[in-house]
């Protein structure tokens, strides 16, 4: 497929070197990061079009629509795009956890260094 993404908005974006944007999937209901994955201009142009979130799978080179075979769907409800024109703000509605382990989003495991013995925390 080609790009269909309306000129006006590819001229706002800065991809890297391969055509990628990240973009940061937010929940709309509760604000919480769910998920980082990544868009081209007609994966971009597919989500603006459906309202299902559809993105670009560099390890597959292929479009995927989140939920199309686990049902764990994504319902975009705001598209937003970064002052920097080169990160996008997905805030959808999920259904179903959001990573693919099953857990409600891809942000769970904590790096926060904190010294137990001390009861002092890392770097501030």
């Amino acid at each position: 497929m080609t790009n269909t993404l309306d000129p006006r908005i590819a001229g706002l974006l800065r991809t890297d070197d391969r055509g990628l944007l990240p973009v940061v999937v937010q929940s709309v209901e509760s604000g919480e990061v769910l998920m980082l994955a990544w868009m081209d201009a007609e994966a971009l142009a597919r989500t603006l079009r459906s309202g299902r979130a559809t993105y670009w799978s560099r390890s597959r080179s292929e479009y995927w629509v989140k939920g199309a075979t686990s049902g764990n769907t994504q319902q975009v409800r705001q598209v937003l795009l970064d002052c920097d024109g080169d990160t996008i703000l997905l805030r959808v509605e999920q259904t179903g956890p959001a990573c693919h382990t099953g857990a409600p989003t891809c942000f769970g495991t904590d790096l926060t260094i904190e010294s137990r013995a001390t009861g002092s925390s890392g770097p501030r």
